[in-house]
């Protein structure tokens, strides 16, 4: 039978989509609503994860414990994550179960909010933010990330600050929930074996209340760029080094050339950087990847190892990065596009995989794209496109952090 695509646009501006297949043993339903830490205020960030934190302590009618034990009742592999650009609620269960699912979901969306659960959450985010602050590369990423966005942001923390957390208050939660939370601003995604109209129909039900708020973004691209980085901590004994560059948006055909161009600079196996610099002995860690945004992309590059030799490791980073483009060859072209074909063909074969993709998607972009054509973009990806996608990208202008041990 395959993979059927449907689409249906409730009363209210909520849109459901789905990659229905009929032979699947599992479904999985997502909850995706465009707005992230690009959509705080510098005064509010951190807010979208503090309120994911929020949809799981209870209703009006439902206590947090309540909502836990019916995930439990119905056997869900249930979670949800904040990013920059959306936050996800998703369930993968056994396909009888998918009714309750999205009905629980859509429950655990519409969330009380109640004071003393606020008070009690904003001590988990400020333990959560002190145990990122040990993670080193963490540390790096997120002051080299607002250094390169300037003001814009991109560069907020999903997280947010000790200072905007602590300052934070429910009435200003509340309102940007209500303005962000609508229905013209969140998509659900399904996949697996579902009965789709069944499914609309549960969900128009449980979300009819929904309502408007035409929630917009500036997706337009920011300057980026800024100028080199020194951090120094006590608590490491390795040096770290990250650059971020500009690269193509998420919906700039190029993206399919720039994720190419990363795994061949620094893909964790037969990469350059792996050469270079891990089988060479120069340094202990050595990647490259390139995320594409709504307006925006990125291009990074991170490297760790003996902190009085992290000038060397940056030599060898520029070095293989100039000479990229002009050392790919057919056959890397050609073992890249069958390995990046094999990781998406993998991971379409598990429906919670599909949903994700789909809601993503659709978050960013708002069209749908079958894996049949994203396959044929990556396979018609030429050496042509690898070299002028790095002419127009070539990780220039950059941002350049390192942190060492204090002296």
């Amino acid at each position: 039978m395959g993979v059927h695509f449907q689409q249906r646009v409730l009363d209210n501006g909520l849109t459901v989509i789905a990659e229905r297949d009929d032979e699947a043993h599992s479904a999985a339903a997502g909850y995706f609503v465009k707005t992230g830490a690009r959509d705080e205020t510098p005064e509010l960030m951190g807010v979208s994860h503090f309120l994911e934190h929020m949809m799981f302590k209870g209703t009006d009618d439902l206590s947090a414990e309540q909502v836990n034990q019916a995930f439990d009742d119905l056997g869900a592999r249930n979670n949800a994550y904040t990013s920059h650009e959306m936050t996800c609620f998703y369930a993968h269960v056994l396909p009888e179960k998918l009714l309750d699912s999205v009905d629980l979901l859509g429950r655990m969306m519409r969330p009380a909010l109640r004071t003393e659960d606020f008070d009690t959450e904003k001590g988990v985010i400020l333990e959560e933010i002190a145990m990122y602050k040990d993670n080193p590369f963490w540390v790096l990423y997120e002051s080299v990330s607002a250094a390169h966005f300037r003001d814009h942001p991109m560069g907020h923390r999903v997280l947010g600050t000790p200072e905007t957390i602590q300052a934070m208050q429910p009435d200003a939660m509340a309102a940007y929930f209500r303005h962000r939370y609508s229905a013209d601003n969140s998509v659900v995604a399904l996949a697996g074996r579902l009965d789709f109209d069944a499914c609309c129909d549960a969900i128009e039900a449980r979300c009819k209340a929904w309502e408007r708020t035409d929630a917009m973004r500036d997706a337009s691209r920011p300057a980026v760029g800024a100028d080199n980085l020194t951090l120094h901590d006590e608590k490491v004994t390795s040096g770290y080094l990250l650059l971020v560059a500009d690269g193509p948006d998420a919906a700039d055909d190029r993206r399919y050339a720039a994720t190419l161009l990363a795994q061949i600079l620094g893909a964790s196996d037969n990469s350059r950087l792996h050469w270079a610099l891990i089988e060479e002995g120069l340094a202990e860690e050595a990647m490259a990847a390139y995320e594409p945004h709504d307006g925006t992309g990125e291009f990074f590059v991170y490297a760790s190892g003996d902190p009085t030799r992290l000038g060397e490791i940056q030599t060898v980073i520029e070095r293989e990065i100039q000479g990229l483009a002009a050392s790919v060859t057919e056959d890397d072209l050609e073992r890249l596009r069958n390995k990046v074909a094999t990781g998406v063909t993998v991971g379409s074969e598990r429906p919670a995989d599909r949903m994700q993709r789909l809601g993503r998607l659709w978050t960013t972009l708002g069209e749908y794209r079958p894996l049949e054509d994203e396959l044929t973009r990556i396979n018609s990806v030429t050496l042509d496109d690898l070299r002028s996608t790095f002419e127009a990208f070539p990780l220039r202008p950059r941002t350049l952090g390192t942190l060492t041990p204090s002296r």
